[in-house]
């Protein structure tokens, strides 16, 4: 192929390629199984008005004991580390306003066979901070495992901090 006709060719492809993925991030997530959607949106639900209610009793049991939660700004922790973290965040004054809701259009879920599903989205962080509000937009991913009649988290990734 000669380079003219090869410079061409990619910049094609490339332009294809972009209006690809803007046309896909524009359109509406349609969920391959409706009823794991919203058996997972619900979990999302119950473990965030457990998180903005302060509830750690409820928030331990939705983490399996083996959770890997990485986070951008605080790296990785297991289970332990985990909900001493819940546990600082529940008993900071200074963050006694902070709380969570899910950017519910953001929202994905993905069936994992043999395992549970995948959670996808973007959740905002308020919180008063000098008096003045304070908006954080992170996304976040949640594997969910199904197992003995309970749903766990058993991985997170949590960015944007």
């Amino acid at each position: 192929m000669k380079k003219s006709t090869y410079t061409l060719f990619i910049i094609g492809f490339t332009a294809i390629l972009s209006a690809s993925v803007a046309n896909a991030q524009t359109k509406a997530f349609k969920p391959k199984d409706q009823q794991l959607f919203n058996t997972i949106a619900h979990m999302d639900s119950v473990m965030f008005n457990a998180f903005n209610g302060r509830n750690l009793e409820v928030m331990k049991t939705l983490f399996a004991p083996d959770v890997e939660f990485y986070n951008d700004g605080k790296g990785l922790t297991d289970y332990d580390g985990t909900m001493a973290g819940f546990k600082g965040i529940f008993e900071n004054k200074q963050a006694a306003d902070l709380r969570r809701d899910l950017l519910k259009e953001t929202l994905e879920v993905y069936p994992m066979p043999g395992f549970g599903a995948i959670e996808m989205g973007t959740h905002r962080f308020t919180h008063t901070e000098n008096g003045q509000p304070v908006i954080g937009l992170m996304k976040f991913v949640h594997i969910w495992q199904y197992k003995d009649g309970q749903w766990k988290v058993t991985r997170v990734v949590s960015v944007g901090h």
